[in-house]
């Protein structure tokens, strides 16, 4: 076997901020990232802000495996940031981006993953405005890891927060539960299962501003990632202190991730989404608020899952049985490095 030739990977002086940096730098990042605001590579990224409230977030990515059906590291850390962002009531405008790379890296691999940031930046109209690499040696890292922030603007007519959410009002999903979280574990575990589950990973900007901007009986939204539906809509409950009963018939799933979650013993409101995400509306638009979802093509199997009840941070699941079932959250890490 043939090694790989060191024009081809990762080294450490790529990161030391001399001439292997820069090159890095110029081939790679610059093509793709290049912008009026990044281009002065000065220290510190300087925008025009309007007035009102702005917002921010903060991410890391370690997801493994890098590369996925449906995805990779630098779209999940794209559209990751920008959802956070867009259930929080704001218009996402511009992100950041840290490198962290070990040693022996693919250089093919990296700018695979730079594209595939590109493009989703596109898809979400944002823009990435500063960044930086740092490498480290061998098996100080695990291949590469992302982390960056988002900046946007709060839209004016977002009215979110847990304040909000009183009984009678109805809960909301924009599409099926647990895709991107089997698709990571079936992609890192080679299982041999005939069907190829993609994750949803996709940024949701566009779609909640609309919604946000249309829609004045949405009270509050939250993406469903880490710990799925189960552990975001027990969290609501609590924070919320109301009890929030769900129909287990009602929940979209895919018939193939429903199925290989049972022969493989998981649960499917458990796994991460990094598509999809939850509003919370009063009952008046309930009904309007699903139809113009389903008007996007990537939310056609919106549906209303349950209700909010009074309580003391309770969530109830009605089964197909007509059984009732308490969740409660996700406990221990099935399976981490989800994201």
């Amino acid at each position: 076997m043939t090694s790989q030739k060191n024009s081809d990977i990762i080294l450490l002086s790529h990161g030391d901020g001399g001439l292997l940096t820069h090159q890095l730098l110029e081939k790679y990042f610059l093509p793709c990232f290049n912008n009026t605001l990044l281009e002065g590579l000065t220290d510190a990224a300087s925008f025009p802000v309007r007035q009102g409230k702005m917002a921010i977030t903060t991410d890391s990515f370690v997801v493994d495996p890098i590369f996925f059906p449906g995805g990779d590291i630098g779209k999940l850390a794209v559209c990751g940031t920008v959802n956070d962002l867009a259930v929080s009531g704001a218009k996402p405008l511009y992100l950041t981006a840290s490198f962290i790379i070990e040693e022996g890296f693919p250089i093919a691999d990296l700018e695979r993953i730079i594209g595939s940031m590109a493009r989703a930046c596109k898809e979400a109209d944002v823009t990435i405005v500063a960044g930086d690499t740092k490498v480290v040696g061998r098996t100080q890292a695990d291949k590469i890891f992302i982390t960056t922030a988002g900046i946007g603007y709060m839209l004016p007519e977002a009215d979110l927060g847990y304040n909000r959410i009183v009984p009678g009002d109805n809960v909301i999903v924009n599409g099926p539960m647990g895709n991107h979280g089997l698709s990571v574990l079936l992609e890192r575990n080679s299982f041999s299962f005939d069907t190829k589950i993609l994750s949803d990973c996709a940024p949701l900007n566009v779609l909640t501003e609309g919604l946000i901007k249309r829609f004045k009986g949405i009270k509050f939204m939250r993406d469903l990632t880490r710990g799925g539906l189960a552990t975001c809509v027990k969290e609501i409950a609590l924070s919320a202190g109301v009890d929030i009963r769900l129909n287990d018939s009602n929940i979209p799933i895919d018939d193939e991730v429903r199925g290989i979650t049972e022969t493989l013993g998981l649960d499917p409101l458990y796994l991460a989404n990094e598509g999809k995400f939850l509003i919370i509306t009063n009952g008046e638009e309930t009904g309007s608020i699903l139809e113009y979802l389903k008007e996007d093509l990537s939310a056609q199997k919106s549906n209303i899952i349950g209700h909010i009840e009074e309580g003391k941070g309770n969530v109830y699941l009605k089964t197909a049985l007509g059984g009732t079932r308490r969740l409660t959250m996700l406990s221990g890490a099935p399976l981490p490095r989800i994201c």
